[in-house]
């Protein structure tokens, strides 16, 4: 599967714009029902006047919403990043924490944000379950877990700790431009004699026949 995936999308990675750590956790936080190109357009513009801790602090609450506003739900995450990163000025000396559990307590940062930054920013091992993860675990048989936690837990199990970070960006890159959630391509799929959603379907389609 790791292969089939890796023919499909040589190019997985991350396709968030960032040059520290902390300009991507507040990507990760922007990104919450939205998309990266989105965010990176809006960091793009943002980042080239406030990317330290220090200069994002120094904006207003109304300031921040007024520069992430077409990233949605911008007055939560306006919040939490404010929030977020006065903590890592006055707890961590202006540096983001590269312990996940540290990580997580910070405002405005679950479990999912936790893992794509300690995997993305410091090279650890982790599976960030977001809406394509845990589609495709599903669709491909992976897991039958009903929470994001629980598919990453299956996840881990099936498959190698050095696997982990990769297959994260493999299997959002493929729920982005082939699984999709309506119409997903299967045609032009690897994967099709291991997936349990095409062959359900395909069970179905021969039945109707």
């Amino acid at each position: 599967m790791l292969e089939s995936l890796q023919k499909m999308h040589p190019q997985a990675e991350c396709e968030l714009t960032f040059e520290t750590p902390y300009q991507l956790l507040v990507a990760v936080i922007l990104s919450a029902q939205c998309t990266d190109k989105r965010v990176n357009q809006v960091t793009k513009v943002l980042f080239a006047k406030c990317g330290t801790p220090e200069s994002i602090l120094a904006l207003s609450q109304e300031g921040l919403e007024a520069e992430i506003k077409s990233c949605g739900f911008y007055h939560n995450k306006a919040k939490n990043i404010l929030a977020a990163t006065e903590i890592i000025l006055r707890e961590y000396g202006g540096v983001v924490p590269k312990d996940r559990e540290l990580l997580e307590k910070l405002p405005g940062v679950g479990r999912k944000t936790a893992n794509v930054v300690y995997a993305v920013a410091f090279g650890g091992n982790a599976i960030a379950v977001d809406t394509h993860v845990f589609r495709l675990s599903h669709r491909l048989g992976l897991s039958e877990a009903d929470t994001p936690f629980g598919v990453e837990k299956d996840l881990m199990a099936r498959f190698q700790e050095k696997d982990w970070s990769h297959l994260h960006h493999l299997l959002i890159h493929h729920g982005r431009y082939l699984c999709k959630a309506q119409s997903p391509k299967c045609g032009e799929c690897l994967l099709t004699k291991v997936c349990a959603y095409y062959q359900d379907n395909n069970k179905e389609s021969k039945r109707s026949k």
